[in-house]
C-alpha cells in the first residue's frame, strides 16, 4: 500500500526492528518531561487560549474555540418559551445517552426515580462507543486502589481533585464487577480469569479490555439494559439551555428537536449533564478522534446557568492518531497497540521514546520528532511517526495483532496496509477534555443545586491529564453516582417556579462586558462545509 516515498523510511525501521525490540529506552525525569511539555504539547501555547471576560471562571484562561461558545448569544434569545406546559416531566432528566448518561439513567431507574434520557443523535451515538483500550480497576493481588491513586495523581500533575479521584479508584473494581453482570464480554484466559495489560503511565496490569473494542462493548451492554427497563430515550434531540427555578436550583432544559425545530420544555426536579467532550470543536485545528456531537455543549450550558468549570485549560491530544492514509486521519489507534509491544519509530528508524510514557509527554514527543524533516516522515497531509506493529507479532507470535487487536488490524486492512508486516503512521489526535464542570464528591457541581454532571463533561476527576482507562472508568463510576444522588435528591426537591432568567442575566454580563459576539452556542453539531 506504501507509496514509494516511503519505502526508504521503512527499509530504516525493518532494519532496526530486532535492536529496538531489545532496546527498553529510559524513562524521562521530571524536569525533563516538564521541558519537552512545555516546548511542543498544545496546553502550553498561550496564543491559543483567552481569558474570559464574563461567568463564573471570569478572568481564566480557556481554549479560543471554547471561549467564542462560553461568551456566545443563546440560542433561545428573544424566544418566548412557554415553560407552564413542559412537555415532560420528569424527577431526573439525563442530558446525553453515552456511557455516563445511560449509567446514570439505569441507577436512577433502579432506586425508583422517574429518569428521562435526551440525546442529540441516538442513544450510544457517543466518546464510549469510539473507546477502544480497556478500563482501568485494581482488582489483582498484586495491585489496590491506593497504587491506582498514585498512578493517577502523578500521571495527572498531582492536580486531581482528591476525593474524586480516591472515588474513580476505590468504586473501580465494583464498576468492573456491575458491568460484568450486565453482560459485558471482558477478555478472559481459560480458567476464566479476567486478563489485563499496562497502560501509559501505569505500575501494575489493571487495564480489563474486550479485545480493542472495549467502549463499543460496554455501550453495547448498556444501551441494552436501558431499553430492557424501558426508560425512555428522546433522540434527535439537544438540550439548548438549562431552565432553574426561582431559587436558582436546576430545574429541567429546554429542548431543540433536532429534526423538526421544535422546542419544547422538560420539568425535572434533578438534572444530569452527561453531554461528553469538545473533539469536534478541533481545537487549534487538530483532528479528532471524537464521535460528531461532541462539541462541548454541556460546558456551556452549565456555565451559563452559573456552573463553575475546572481545568478547562487543559485538553488531551492522543499520542497515536491515524496520520496516513488520509481517509482516516485523527481516527484513534489504541494505546493497547504500544501495551503490547509496539514502538514508536522515527523516519530513520530510531526509538526516540519509552513506548508507555503518560499520553501528553508521549504526545508531545511525537510532535517534537515531527518538527523537524530528519525525524518526522511527510505523509502528505503533514508529518508523522512510526508505530512499529509488527513488533508485536514477533513478541507474542503469529496471531496476537488479529486476537488481541482486531478492529485495529481491520481499520488499516480496509486501505490495504497489513499492520502485522508493515509500520502504520500515526500523530496525536484531540481525544479528551480534561476539564469541565466542577462537581463534589456526590456529582453535583458546586454552585448549582440539584445540578449532578458525569462521564468527561466533569473537571478535576484527571488533573491536568489521564491515563489511558481511566476515562471508560470514570464514565461509569461517575455516571453510576450521579443517578442515585440525582434519584435520592429527586425525592426531596419542591420545584419553585421554573424561569429562564439566568439567560437575561448573562446577556447583560456580555453586554456590560463589550462582548461583540455573533456567535450562538450550545455548538450541537461541527460544520464542515466549504466557507
Amino acid at each position: 500500500m506504501y507509496s514509494e516515498k516511503f519505502q526508504e523510511s521503512i527499509k530504516k525501521v525493518e532494519a532496526a526492528r530486532d535492536k529496538n525490540i531489545a532496546l527498553e529506552p529510559r524513562r524521562m525525569t521530571a524536569d525533563e518531561k516538564e521541558q519537552l511539555l512545555a516546548a511542543y504539547h498544545p496546553d502550553y501555547k498561550q496564543d491559543e487560549f483567552r481569558v474570559l471576560t464574563v461567568g463564573p471562571n471570569k478572568g481564566e484562561k480557556v481554549p479560543k474555540e471554547l471561549s467564542e461558545m462560553l461568551e456566545a448569544h443563546s440560542r433561545i434569545r428573544d424566544m418566548k418559551i412557554d415553560l407552564s406546559s413542559p412537555a415532560y416531566d420528569v424527577d431526573v432528566l439525563v442530558i446525553g445517552g453515552g456511557g455516563a448518561g445511560a449509567s446514570a439513567a439505569i441507577e436512577a431507574h433502579e432506586a425508583g426515580a422517574n429518569v428521562m434520557i435526551v440525546t442529540k443523535l441516538r442513544i450510544g451515538d457517543a466518546n464510549t462507543m469510539m473507546a477502544e483500550g480497556g478500563i482501568q480497576a485494581a482488582d489483582k493481588p498484586n495491585d489496590s486502589p491506593a497504587i491506582h491513586f498514585v498512578d493517577a495523581f502523578g500521571g495527572g500533575h498531582f492536580a486531581a481533585k482528591r476525593e474524586l479521584l480516591r472515588k474513580l479508584v476505590c468504586d473501580a473494581p465494583d464498576a468492573i464487577e456491575w458491568l460484568s453482570e450486565l453482560g459485558v464480554e471482558f477478555d478472559k484466559d481459560k480458567d476464566g480469569n479476567m486478563i489485563t495489560t499496562h497502560g501509559g503511565g501505569t505500575s501494575r496490569k489493571r487495564m480489563h479490555a474486550a479485545k480493542d473494542y472495549s467502549g463499543a462493548e460496554i455501550m453495547r451492554t448498556l444501551r441494552d439494559e436501558v431499553l430492557n427497563r424501558e426508560i425512555p430515550v428522546v433522540d434527535f434531540t439537544s438540550a439548548i439551555e438549562l431552565i432553574l427555578d426561582e431559587n436558582g436550583n436546576a430545574a429541567g432544559a429546554v429542548l431543540l428537536n433536532m429534526e423538526t425545530g421544535e422546542i419544547m420544555a422538560a420539568r425535572a426536579k434533578t438534572v444530569v449533564i452527561a453531554t461528553g467532550g469538545a473533539g469536534r470543536m478541533h481545537y487549534q485545528g487538530f483532528p479528532t478522534s471524537n464521535h460528531y456531537g461532541a462539541t462541548a455543549d454541556g460546558l456551556v450550558l452549565g456555565y451559563r446557568a452559573g456552573a463553575k468549570l475546572l481545568y478547562a485549560d487543559t485538553l488531551q491530544y492522543h499520542p497515536t492518531g491515524a496520520a496516513y492514509p488520509e481517509q482516516i486521519f485523527g481516527a484513534l489507534v489504541t494505546e493497547k497497540v504500544r501495551s503490547l509491544g509496539a514502538k514508536l519509530i522515527n523516519k530513520n528508524g530510531e526509538a526516540f521514546m519509552h513506548p508507555l510514557e503518560t499520553r501528553d509527554v508521549s504526545a508531545a514527543s511525537i510532535i517534537r520528532e515531527c518538527s523537524t524533516r530528519e525525524n518526522g516522515v511527510e505523509t502528505g497531509n503533514g508529518f508523522g511517526v512510526w508505530l512499529d506493529t509488527p513488533m508485536i507479532e514477533k513478541i507474542g507470535g503469529a496471531g496476537t495483532i488479529e486476537k488481541r487487536i482486531p478492529a485495529m488490524m481491520r481499520m488499516f486492512e480496509k486501505y490495504g496496509i497489513d499492520i502485522r508486516v508493515e509500520p502504520i503512521l500515526v500523530y496525536p489526535t484531540l481525544h479528551y477534555q480534561n476539564g469541565g464542570l466542577d462537581i463534589d464528591e456526590d456529582g453535583m457541581t458546586t454552585n448549582v443545586k440539584n445540578l449532578y454532571v458525569a462521564g468527561e463533561a466533569v473537571g478535576g476527576i484527571h488533573g491536568r491529564n489521564r491515563l489511558m482507562g481511566n476515562s471508560l472508568l470514570d464514565i461509569i463510576v461517575f455516571g453510576r453516582s450521579a443517578g442515585k444522588n440525582a434519584a435520592k435528591k429527586s425525592r426531596e426537591v419542591t420545584l419553585g417556579a421554573l424561569t429562564l432568567s439566568h439567560v437575561d442575566r448573562f446577556e447583560k454580563e456580555l453586554e456590560d462586558a463589550n462582548v461583540d459576539t455573533c456567535k450562538v452556542s450550545p455548538k450541537l453539531l461541527p460544520d464542515y462545509r466549504r466557507k
